[in-house]
């Protein structure tokens, strides 16, 4: 249980994309099973969505960073420029 706790305590602005994902596969897995009850599984899907969230958010930041590499006449390497998505 101390674990339980242990984990709704950690604030998910500091979680890893990683981490994150870990931990909501977690909480749909508890859920899909049904092996909590109410009250708790209430909690932990909030805190499901609010991890999505995140996941969501930190996925944003990575496409925004994504470089399209370009290529002088010959083919190598000339530069980079934003990805056009």
């Amino acid at each position: 249980m101390a674990e339980k706790q242990a984990d709704a305590q950690v604030d998910i602005s500091k979680l890893s994309f990683e981490k994150a994902l870990v931990e909501l596969e977690t909480i749909v897995g508890k859920l899909e099973r049904g092996d909590v009850e109410l009250e708790e599984s209430i909690v932990m899907y909030e805190r499901g969505e609010a991890l999505k969230a995140h996941c969501n958010r930190l996925l944003a930041q990575a496409e925004a960073k994504v470089e399209k590499i370009t290529t002088d006449a010959g083919g190598k390497p000339a530069g980079s420029e934003p990805l056009d998505p």
